[in-house]
């Protein structure tokens, strides 16, 4: 059960983001999910391989890389991207 603590935490931010996009608050949902994939590089990063479930993918240097990255670019464009039909 301990190996699906982090997936767990990782799918519930996520859930939330999911719900506020759903509630037409598409900025705030995306930065959740920005954030949701910050935590699976972090918690890639600092968790050991028995622990860490199926949050890894392939190597912990590429998980970290790859999650971070993600989560940089989801965020970079969730803060900065202006108008559209959903502009709050």
């Amino acid at each position: 059960m301990k190996s699906h603590v982090p997936l767990l935490l990782v799918l519930a931010v996520t859930a939330v983001g999911l719900i506020r996009i759903i509630q037409y608050h598409w900025r705030e949902g995306t930065v959740l999910i920005g954030v949701a994939l910050l935590v699976a590089g972090m918690l890639r990063a600092v968790l050991p391989n028995d622990r860490i479930g199926t949050v890894a993918i392939r190597g912990r240097g590429v998980d970290v890389l790859l999650y971070g990255g993600l989560g940089l670019m989801v965020l970079a464009v969730a803060l900065t991207i202006q108008g559209g039909p959903l502009n709050q």
